[in-house]
This record gives C-alpha cells, structure tokens and sequence, in this order.
C-alpha cells in the first residue's frame, strides 16, 4: 500500500490575475513561495514522507525544492506526466479577454487545449506506477489543478463529481488492495 500526497504548486502572479496558465513555465511569486514554506513546515512537523516527486514545470519544481529543503527530501525525480493541461490558445488570458476575443462559449470552440480525458489518464497513470513501484512507501508529489481535479474526477467518480484545487492544498490518497480511498482532500490547513 502506497500512501500519495498530491500538492497544487504555490500561487504565481499569472494566477493572482486570473490568467490561464496551462504548460507556460512560470515561477512562483513571492506569495508562493512563502505557501510552499508554510506548507513544507506542516510537513517536517506532522508527517513523513520518504519521496519527492514533481511536475517538470517550474513552479511545481521550485515549490517541491522549498518543500524538500524543509523536510530534508530532494527531489527524486520529475515527471512529465503530472504537468498541467496544455491550454492552447488561452495560455496568458483572462476569462474577460477570452469572452471578448471569442464570444461567450468559448469553450466549444478548438482553442487547442488538451482533452481533459488525455490529462486525467496522465494523473492515473502516474498514481498506479507510484502503487506499483513504491510498495509502503510514502510519497509527495507536486503537480497543478487541473491535473489533480481531473485525476481525481476520473478516480473517485462518485465523490469528484467537480473538484477546486488551492494553491498549496494538499490532498491525500491510499489504494488498499485494489480500491482507492482519499484521505484528505485539497487541505490547506497550514495557510491559516
């Protein structure tokens, strides 16, 4: 049994305006930084956890490095496949300039962005590799919204009919035997 814990990156500025983001690599700001400081000083004091794994986007890395430092866990490794949904066209824009640049139902149109089943099968595939490989281990892994919303819509169906991912949240999961169970979902505890 593989305990997984899945962290959203800190907040960047192009999150703070309500940009999209998708596969543009951005750093966190100051404000992220500092989640990601609170977030690795819950860890080193309630929980421990034996991995360190990351998006290859920078503000996953550099949210799992601050992390690390803290808990003394380096980054074992970066993965692709928990990047975040490419988001086409409206990478850098605000709902508002979507709405004027495209109409109101913008998204019916192909603006490029990345099938949402395509993300989710990533994110699964990814959390069974981690059950596979590392048996009773526990295992921090830093990724995006997207990413771990759909991942967990496509997961636990029944209980992720729609998902919110915070900035920094962490959210808990478990497969025991063959059945998938979460523990603790988008906390952000540490922020208040």
């Amino acid at each position: 049994m593989a305990t997984i814990g899945l962290i959203r990156h800190g907040i960047t500025d192009w999150n703070e305006l309500g940009k999209a983001q998708g596969v543009s690599d951005l750093s966190l700001n100051d404000l992220g930084r500092s989640q990601a400081k609170r977030l690795g000083q819950r860890h080193s004091q309630d929980e421990d956890w034996d991995m360190l794994i990351t998006s290859n986007l920078l503000r996953a890395v550099e949210t799992a490095r601050i992390i690390g430092n803290i808990i003394n866990r380096p980054i074992s490794s970066i993965d692709d496949r928990i990047r975040e949904i490419n988001c086409g066209m409206i990478e850098g824009t605000t709902e508002e300039e979507r709405i004027n640049k495209w109409g109101r139902n913008w998204r019916n149109l192909e603006l490029g962005i990345e099938n949402f089943e395509n993300v989710a099968i990533r994110g699964l595939d990814f959390l069974e590799d981690i059950v596979r490989l590392y048996k009773n281990k526990r295992v921090l892994a830093v990724s995006h919204g997207a990413l771990i919303g759909l991942t967990l819509q496509r997961l636990l169906p029944e209980e992720f009919r729609t998902t919110y991912i915070e900035n920094t949240s962490l959210t808990i999961l478990r497969k025991i035997e063959d059945r998938w169970q979460c523990q603790l979902y988008n906390c952000t505890i540490h922020l208040k």
